[in-house]
């Protein structure tokens, strides 16, 4: 309670103010006691490292100063271990290209990665199915192991390192935000506070701490958030049989959706969303009753009924007389033999999204700023997104020799990243909704639905645009 009154004045007054009133971008006569940094970073995840690096790596920052704070200690991956983890991340071609225009992905290439070249997305309930995929089979996107980005991207912040000071085991705990009226003796920057009771300054404060956001939070920014009646069971399975494994299968169960992701031949990357007592239930099994409930969740009719069947019959028969060489034909999916020992884990799912991504001299980026149901692969992607959109503004800013904190360019970040983050966080929300019931007349629009788009060429390949960014 104490932060948020003490940073009461940042958030009040109406949106005018924020735009620019309050905190106008002047130059400072006075010495500052602390360090003044260009910019800070405030989380060192995956977003939060990767936005140091790019910021690191771009030709008008070479004379700036760059802070990255990460609470917990450096994790150092000495040598690629055998047993895949089972925290993974699908990354789309555009967070690809991010990563690659730091020298990132050259690390990921050189350590592992799966491309999948198609996706299978089919309803529990009935026969309809989408699959998307390319004329000339290129990669639609990387299954890659959290680490080994993580890995790449501490490569990388050691090639900067003249640019970019890392501090981990340092947690920001009180911020104090520049004054509304300012004088000629107070600081304009951001003062932020560290657990061992030092401080610094900074002229841009950027908050990548997670869904639970203490930047956020301090800057009363407010957050809309629900947690869903679902959590997500990940594990690493070995299929019966070695196969070419370049497809993601998703299967909307009326419990919730499960996925299941190309690791390498023999191996796949399990993300099954279902309820909470269902999730402990999947945990808890022994090996045996795990795999069979995996390959019944992919393989049951269970959950269909016969008017269903006959009535996505009929459409799709019409489909195939209108466009018979269009539709996508049905794959079967791999059949899982066993589960890696102690890979199984589950964790709650929630959405959120921040009612602003920025104000004077701060802006929020990926989960800081959005938190989105893993059904549609995009968490991170959304955040890498973030990244491009934000560096492409503060670079311009910078060789123009503006100042970083100003609200214009970081109001044209929030407009860029908003249309998109609002668009895909809507979606993903309504498709959990839509999926999640048995009712007939709704089971019956999905399906028409989902054969109609999966029928539709220009319509997918909008859908594939959209995600691949």
């Amino acid at each position: 309670m104490a932060a948020r009154v003490a940073v009461s004045l940042l958030g009040a007054g109406p949106a005018a103010a924020r735009r620019g009133t309050l905190f106008p971008c002047r130059r400072w006569s006075g010495a500052p006691a602390d360090i003044v940094y260009d910019v800070v970073v405030s989380g060192g995840g995956l977003v939060g490292a990767a936005m140091a690096c790019a910021l690191g790596h771009d030709i008008h920052f070479h004379d700036k100063k760059i802070l990255l704070l990460e609470a917990g200690p450096k994790k150092v991956l000495e040598r690629l271990p055998e047993t895949y983890s089972n925290r993974v991340s699908s990354i789309s071609p555009g967070s690809a290209t991010l990563l690659s225009s730091f020298g990132a992905w050259d690390h990921i290439s050189s350590m592992r990665h799966r491309a999948f070249r198609r996706m299978q997305v089919w309803d529990g309930c009935s026969e309809a199915l989408i699959m998307f995929d390319k004329d000339d089979l290129g990669d639609m996107g990387y299954i890659v192991e959290n680490d080994v980005i993580m890995h790449a991207l501490n490569k990388q912040l050691e090639a900067v390192s003249e640019r970019v000071t890392v501090l981990y085991r340092s947690k920001a705990v009180g911020y104090t935000w520049p004054s509304p009226f300012p004088t000629v003796d107070s600081s304009p920057w951001v003062q932020i506070t560290l657990g061992d009771g030092s401080t610094l300054q900074t002229k841009l404060l950027i908050g990548a701490d997670g869904h639970n956001s203490g930047v956020r939070q301090a800057a009363g920014i407010q957050n809309v958030s629900w947690n869903y009646d679902q959590s997500a069971v990940v594990a690493t399975l070995h299929l019966s049989e070695a196969t070419e494994n370049n497809v993601a299968w998703q299967r909307f169960l009326p419990s919730g959706p499960i996925a299941l992701l190309p690791l390498s031949d023999t191996l796949s990357s399990l993300v099954w969303s279902t309820s909470h007592e269902h999730a402990a239930e999947l945990v808890s099994m022994d090996e045996e009753q795990f795999v069979d409930a995996i390959n019944s969740a992919f393989w049951s009719d269970v959950n269909h009924t016969d008017f269903i069947d006959s009535a996505g019959a009929m459409l799709q028969h019409a489909v195939s007389l209108l466009r018979p060489t269009k539709v996508s034909a049905r794959q079967l999916p791999p059949s899982v033999a066993k589960v890696d020992a102690r890979s199984r884990v589950l964790f709650p799912l929630g959405l959120g999204h921040a009612a602003e991504y920025v104000r004077p001299r701060l802006a929020l980026i990926g989960d800081a700023a959005h938190r989105v149901h893993p059904l549609a692969g995009q968490g991170v992607n959304m955040g890498f997104g973030d990244i491009a959109s934000l560096v492409h503004y503060l670079s311009t800013a910078a060789f123009n020799g503006k100042d970083l904190g100003c609200i214009s360019h970081l109001t044209a970040y929030e407009t860029d990243r908003q249309r998109h983050n609002t668009a895909l966080l809507a979606a993903t929300d309504l498709l959990k909704r839509l999926y999640s019931t048995r009712a007939t007349p709704l089971v019956l629009l999905r399906t028409w639905g989902l054969q109609a788009t999966n029928a539709l060429s220009p319509l997918k390949e909008q859908i594939m645009a959209f995600a691949s960014k």
